[in-house]
């Protein structure tokens, strides 16, 4: 078993993620993101103070009411009751964390774009020892990430372990049982990805 490093950050459930700030710091200046199941923006917010044009998707109204001005797009959705609502629309980078719903793996891989990443992050089987979430439904089996990839999608980084000691989640208890994913789409010339300076 891997121990990984833990976020670090300013507050308490407001700190980004460690593995979204270590794996985007190399993307290119203006670039599309979304910001998948946003919650309460901490990512979009990051993001779109380093310059890129975030799309923030949430169910939630309010939440996405405070991303009003920060984020280049906010998008109310329901994803697990209704439509995909990016049917068509690419981003040059696609942030998930603490979120899954097998049944969208398809829609969110194809929304990566020639070249683009997908950066996923979220709770693994064995969370149940630690706190919430502890239903498997929202717990990936081992090594599950890893699907995701394939002859368009390379595997940058990969880690499944206990982050511990976790400002970013205090509902998680100090250690939480996670897995994440840096997948890199080739580019159209079956190049790997471009977004780096």
């Amino acid at each position: 078993m891997t121990t990984l490093t833990p976020a670090t950050g300013h507050g308490a459930g407001l700190a980004p993620s460690d593995w979204l700030m270590r794996h985007s710091r190399d993307l290119a200046a203006a670039r599309r993101v979304l910001d998948l199941a946003c919650g309460g923006g901490r990512h979009a917010r990051w993001l779109a103070a380093q310059g890129h044009a975030v799309t923030a998707l949430d169910r939630d109204a309010e939440a996405l009411a405070s991303l009003q001005g920060i984020a280049t797009e906010c998008i109310e959705a329901d994803i697990e009751a209704g439509p995909w609502p990016l049917a068509g629309r690419s981003f040059d980078l696609v942030v998930v964390t603490n979120y899954l719903w097998r049944p969208l793996f398809p829609a969110v891989v194809a929304s990566v774009a020639p070249g683009g990443r997908l950066i996923w992050e979220t709770f693994a089987l064995g969370q149940e020892q630690h706190g919430r979430p502890s239903r498997p439904d929202f717990l990936l089996r081992p090594g599950e990430l890893l699907t995701l990839a394939g002859p368009e999608l390379r595997v940058g980084a990969y880690e499944d372990g206990l982050v511990v000691g976790s400002p970013e989640h205090p509902e998680a208890g100090a250690t939480r049982r996670v897995q994440r994913i840096v997948l890199d789409r080739v580019g159209a010339d079956g190049v790997p990805p471009v977004l780096r300076l």
